[in-house]
């Protein structure tokens, strides 16, 4: 039981290891977590007799079972409160792998001793080669194709994860009501008077980035917010107060967001105001 046993104690380290830690220990459990444990351990509970597969083949079914597992257990879910988030995924597939485990062991222990399969790194290593040479040439070629196909499949995530594509660079810039809403703007003022929005922007340009925002009446410089420094990922908003200085309808309050270092308008949004001239008392 002792190929199950550690199974099971590599994966209920990854979840602490995801929480605090950002390193190639969490890359490498997270692997190994994911494609290899959900289908070696499947397949345990399902071929627990030491001649049900040899080596090579409940290797392969061990990865193939583990990435047809996984969007399984995402899509189940998916049609519950936790959706499919971080800790969610992770406590499913670590449940699944705990009780498929557990049932391995308990269809193993019904076996004899001679009957059941047991782990030894130098009997599989054996095996491994035993069934590597097959038992003609067809069926050693096929053997190397599939250990060549896995390791290839190996070496390309791992590439993947290691040198993962840079995401679109761009950047989330809002106004919002006084509700906190994208509604509720105001809508008519009297001359005099100030009205303000709540001004949003989320970094997502895989940089820090310094932005400055200007607020335009009627093509005439009103108000500013700036220089605001982020960092990738990160979120700002603030309220702008911005005061009319002449009435009339359908007046456009235009919010101009730009870049530090270039100045260049980047973003722009706007609102339509009408300011009421209320005359004399």
């Amino acid at each position: 039981m002792l190929d199950l046993v550690i199974i099971v104690i590599l994966s209920a380290i990854l979840v602490p290891l995801v929480e605090f830690t950002t390193g190639a220990g969490r890359i490498i459990l997270g692997l190994i977590f994911l494609l290899f444990s959900p289908g070696y351990s499947l397949i345990a509970a399902l071929f627990p007799g030491r001649y049900s597969l040899d080596t090579l083949e409940r290797l392969a079914l061990s990865f193939g079972l583990s990435i047809a597992t996984i969007p399984l257990i995402g899509l189940l879910l998916n049609y519950t409160p936790l959706g499919i988030r971080l800790y969610p995924v992770l406590l499913s597939v670590l449940a699944f792998i705990i009780i498929m485990s557990t049932i391995a062991c308990i269809r193993r222990n019904r076996l004899s001793p001679e009957e059941r399969f047991q782990f030894s790194f130098k009997g599989k290593a054996a095996s491994l080669r035993q069934s590597l040479s097959g038992t003609n040439r067809l069926d050693k070629l096929l053997n190397i194709m599939l250990v060549v196909a896995i390791i290839g499949a190996i070496g390309t995530l791992c590439y993947v994860v290691a040198s993962p594509k840079t995401g679109e660079r761009f950047t989330e810039f809002y106004i919002l009501g006084q509700e906190g809403k994208a509604d509720d703007y105001p809508r008519e003022i009297t001359l005099g008077e100030s009205a303000w929005v709540t001004v949003g922007i989320i970094n997502r340009e895989q940089e820090t980035c310094t932005y400055l925002v200007q607020v335009n009446i009627q093509n005439e410089p009103d108000a500013s917010l700036g220089p605001i420094t982020l960092e990738h990922d990160q979120k700002y908003e603030d309220r702008v107060t911005f005061t009319p200085e002449n009435p009339g309808q359908d007046q456009k309050v235009e919010f101009v967001l730009s870049k530090e270092d270039n100045g260049e308008p980047y973003l722009h949004l706007h609102l339509w105001l009408d300011v009421v001239d209320a005359g004399p008392d």
